[in-house]
């Protein structure tokens, strides 16, 4: 397969300092940056620095781009003497003026005086600290359980273990990762016994669906091919986290070194069970004993598509790397490999197989070419591209220059590193995403480490309910017929500990500013013969039925509208009460305007799949999710006549930060309605916010929804 079918612009992501944006860190006593009179270095809010007579001088700005390149002799020896003269920039062709320059080189002897090496604490500041300094190496060990076998993570356990041991200096910062792992328990440490330990609990676990957890549990029951594509997005996703935890650390060069035997969603029919833990029985799938199923004009199309859905899920990991400049080294610990599967498995035809095993290698090759590592595959001797791996963070240039076509596009642009001196050949990334024009506007409107207002007033709409409230609400507006306002009204219980009571259902009344009613009913509306209904099914032994639903939508004018809530108990008491006046938009007006946002969660990719297509899925009233929920976000989209508005939306943190673009997808119908897919699986606990844009002409819509990810 030819691995740069992937466009350019998804392979490499260049590093941008937005003025004003990051306050520079105090740097640490005992640690100095490495510089030298008249020279350069690079402070820890990534900024370039230039020495000029005792005066430091910052070099940044929304345009300013930096660059790390590794230059090669014809034997593939590094070469360290070039000067700032010796290099040529280009952008998009055009010839940029270097103004930093910096060679970056690690001591493979460092003096072990002062401060004990492994003295870096556990919280994110003292790996910050830790890592902030550019001639400081970084490595994090990606043990992927889910696709290598039991028999090849043995033999990579004691590869890994004598690479720490032997080839790792003190100075190095290691940490482990496995794919159930969340983020915030990777520790970057100078401790390399730790990092050890935590490679000897390797075991892998590729093909056997035995329960070992919780959260597999839930899971496994499923279809082989369903429990497969599970696997990959959560490998996936905890491969982003990383890349995005390691970008917020640190914004120098990072590798990962990803132990894997490669991703695909693509089961043989051989291995297709309807239960992942039970063996394929050929009772059910006569298929087992076809050697040959799998060679047929059908079969082979299902793969074709399924790996387009696999190397679309690879396009995100790399511009997520990009992004955050990480660099993955893929390590296939099967050696020089000749089948993919094993014999104990069904018999599978050599066609099928080596299928299967190039393209499984064919996506290792992708991560690592595409974030500038390198692919360690088809080799029983992995010390040369371990080596490699050692020697590109070790010692590379770094330049920086500011673009002279100043780009406020948002869009990939081109980045060629050439070399006046011949006989040398030089390694660079590719490309940069240039920054917005909303980028721009906010580095020049918010001061540091102030949060935009927009940013202040969807965070406040995490706020729990006060302490002894039974029911969390949400009401969303909508457009309706005749130039009026649908409302949507969706509540759930509190689960508040130390009360007996609980909420059955809500009366609502919902008044106009003129004193009509909009609507007064309870909902759901018959919860008493909801439990007859109950008991007359659980005597008759059937199956229960759907819960009654709790929301209603109703009709409403544009204005002010007041409504009033009674919370009432399974016997009709009154439990509590709550008012609130809701502004109701107006929709008709011929402006570009969104509806109300609102999430749909679903708790496994099954539930998912059912949803995605399912544009009539009730909002889900809570904002607070588990990081192996799947979520779409809702909303409509309103323009004057039949022009088609153009659509972004961008996850922010908390601080309103833009981290990285997500997909808007359009309803299959051609109508208003859109949505935002996200796995947050690869994101740390914490609050985020989705920020929806709409542009046509002059014309701007945009909201912002805040969400709380939880363990």
């Amino acid at each position: 397969m030819n691995t740069r079918w992937i466009a350019a612009c998804l392979c490499v992501g260049l590093l941008l300092t937005v003025s004003g944006s990051t306050a520079p860190q105090p740097q640490n006593a005992t640690e100095p940056p490495q510089s030298e009179p008249g020279g350069t270095q690079t402070t820890a809010a990534g900024e370039s620095v230039e020495l000029q007579g005792g005066v430091t001088v910052f070099r940044s700005g929304i345009n300013y781009v930096r660059v790390d390149a590794f230059v090669t002799d014809d034997d593939g020896n590094p070469v360290f003497d070039l000067t700032q003269d010796d290099f040529e920039v280009y952008e998009d062709g055009v010839l940029q003026d270097v103004d930093s320059f910096q060679v970056v080189q690690v001591d493979p002897t460092p003096e072990l005086s002062g401060e004990p090496l492994t003295s870096v604490g556990v919280t994110r500041s003292d790996q910050e600290v830790a890592a902030s300094r550019p001639d400081i190496r970084v490595f994090v060990i990606f043990l992927d359980d889910y696709h290598v076998r039991e028999g090849n993570s043995i033999r990579a356990r004691r590869m890994l273990v004598d690479f720490i041991e032997n080839d790792l200096i003190p100075t190095d910062l290691v940490g482990v990762m496995y794919p159930l792992m969340p983020v915030s328990e990777v520790r970057l440490s100078r401790n390399h016994e730790a990092a050890i330990n935590a490679i000897r609990q390797f075991q892998g676990v590729k093909y056997d669906y035995e329960v070992r957890n919780l959260y597999e549990s839930r899971y496994n029951m499923y279809p082989t091919e369903i429990v497969e594509r599970v696997r990959n997005e959560v490998s996936l996703s905890a491969l982003r986290g990383l890349m995005t935890m390691l970008g917020g650390l640190r914004e120098g060069r990072k590798s990962v070194l990803l132990v894997s035997e490669g991703y695909t969603n693509y089961v043989p029919p051989q291995l297709r069970s309807q239960v992942a833990d039970l063996r394929a029985d050929p009772a059910v799938n006569p298929q087992v004993l076809d050697p040959f199923a799998g060679d047929n004009p059908y079969e082979e199309t299902f793969s074709f598509f399924q790996g387009s859905a696999i190397l679309s899920d690879l396009r995100r990991v790399i511009r997520t790397a990009s992004r955050f400049n990480a660099s993955v080294y893929s390590v296939d610990p099967r050696g020089l490999a000749v089948f993919e599967f094993d014999m104990d498995q069904p018999q599978i035809s050599y066609r099928t197989d080596q299928r299967a095993l190039r393209f499984t290698q064919d996506t290792l090759r992708i991560l690592a070419e595409e974030t500038g590592g390198r692919a360690i595959v088809n080799q029983n001797n992995l010390r040369p591209g371990l080596q490699q791996m050692l020697d590109d963070a070790s010692g590379y240039y770094l330049l920086g220059y500011n673009s002279s076509a100043a780009p406020t596009d948002g869009e990939f642009h081109e980045i060629e590193v050439r070399l006046k001196r011949p006989g040398l050949s030089v390694r660079a990334r590719e490309g940069y995403w240039a920054v917005t024009v909303r980028d721009v506007e906010r580095s020049l409107t918010t001061r540091a480490h102030e949060p935009p207002k927009a940013v202040d007033v969807a965070l406040s709409a995490l706020a729990e309910p006060r302490r002894g409230r039974l029911v969390r609400t949400w009401v969303g507006t909508s457009r309706a017929e005749n130039g009026r306002t649908r409302v949507t009204f969706a509540w759930e219980p509190t689960e508040e500990r130390g009360r007996r009571d609980s909420a059955s259902r809500v009366l609502v009344t919902a008044m106009g500013d003129t004193g009509g009613a909009y609507f007064r009913g309870r909902v759901p509306e018959r919860a008493e013969s909801a439990r007859r209904g109950r008991s007359r099914r659980r005597s008759r032994r059937e199956a229960p039925a759907a819960p009654p639903s709790t929301r209603v939508e109703f009709e409403a004018d544009p204005g002010t509208m007041q409504m009033n809530l009674a919370i009432e108990g399974e016997a009709g008491e009154v439990l509590d009460r709550d008012r609130d006046e809701i502004v109701i938009p107006d929709f008709t007006a011929p402006d570009l305007v969104l509806s109300t946002p609102y999430f749909v969660r679903a708790r496994n990719a099954l539930e998912f799949n059912a949803l995605v297509a399912d544009w009539g899925a009730p909002p889900t009233v809570s904002r607070s999710f588990r990081r192996t929920d799947r979520l779409l976000l809702r909303f409509d989209v309103y323009v004057p006549g039949d022009a088609a508005p153009d659509m972004e939306a961008n996850l922010l943190n908390r601080g309103g930060d833009a981290m990285f673009p997500l997909d808007v997808v359009a309803s299959e119908d051609g109508g208003a309605s859109r949505q935002v897919e996200l796995a947050p699986a690869f994101l740390p606990p914490g609050e985020y916010i989705i920020e929806l844009r709409a542009t046509l002409g002059d014309g701007e819509a945009s909201e912002m929804v805040a969400f709380r990810l939880g363990a």
